[in-house]
């Protein structure tokens, strides 16, 4: 029997629906054994299965810890679905989800609202790609300004949709962020952008490193515990 990307199963002795949830099955060749994690994004339970590991061993574990599963799926920030009629953040500030379907222009910001043309079914996608862009625009322009005042460049800059990092820097000065930061207020993107930068000075997390990022960003304390708070909510974006 082929393997299912993802199913909806009930664990026993739970009350539907909260005794339902969402699992991603996903096979991998690197995996030693079964495992399980919750991914905020989607809310679902992803389980991975090393080779020759069967689907009843990923359901075994499953309800092993059932308990924990339902609990940390309760947890979870409420669904941010993009649709018409919806609101999201863009730097911060709410934005309804205006859909003109005979308008031109695929998405953009009008009067305090996303405008979204053509056909309804291409809303959601449309909405994500000008999130996309707009990230990639702001992040670049605040990029570009503390790489300035630093002295130094970064060799690319990425947009990425990650589960637990909001950015980082590898060793050859390629810069990545999540592009859900968008959605953050300007002073939370500013910082975790600066953050980065600092790291092609210093690629560490030393007194130096932290100097760098001051000289950058006065909103260290500031965002990252509006992210530790809000950042759940960025991640069941779309």
């Amino acid at each position: 029997m082929q393997l299912p990307e993802s199913e909806i199963i009930a664990l026993p002795g739970a009350l539907a629906p909260h005794g339902q949830c969402r699992v991603r099955w996903r096979p991998s060749a690197r995996a030693r054994r079964v495992s399980l994690r919750i991914c905020p994004r989607e809310g679902a339970v992803v389980i991975v299965l090393p080779p020759r590991a069967s689907r009843r061993a990923g359901l075994a574990l499953l309800r092993e810890h059932g308990p924990w599963v339902l609990e940390r799926l309760a947890a979870l920030a409420p669904a941010l679905p993009f649709v018409a009629g919806g609101s999201l953040p863009i730097g911060g500030r709410a934005h309804l989800i205006r859909h003109e379907p005979a308008a031109r222009g695929g998405a953009f910001l009008r009067d305090g609202a996303l405008v979204v043309t053509g056909g309804a079914e291409f809303v959601a996608r449309r909405v994500a790609d000008f999130l996309r862009a707009e990230a990639a625009r702001r992040v670049g322009a605040l990029a570009a300004g503390h790489a300035a005042m630093l002295g130094v460049t970064p060799r690319a800059i990425r947009l990425k949709d990650t589960r637990s990092r909001w950015g980082s820097c590898a060793r050859d000065g390629t810069l990545a962020f999540s592009w859900r930061l968008v959605m953050a207020p300007g002073w939370v993107l500013d910082y975790v952008v600066a953050h980065e930068v600092a790291h092609l000075r210093e690629m560490n997390h030393s007194a130096r490193f932290w100097a760098q990022v001051a000289r950058l960003s006065p909103h260290r304390e500031a965002a990252v515990a509006w992210l530790r708070a809000h950042g759940p909510t960025l991640l069941r974006a779309g």
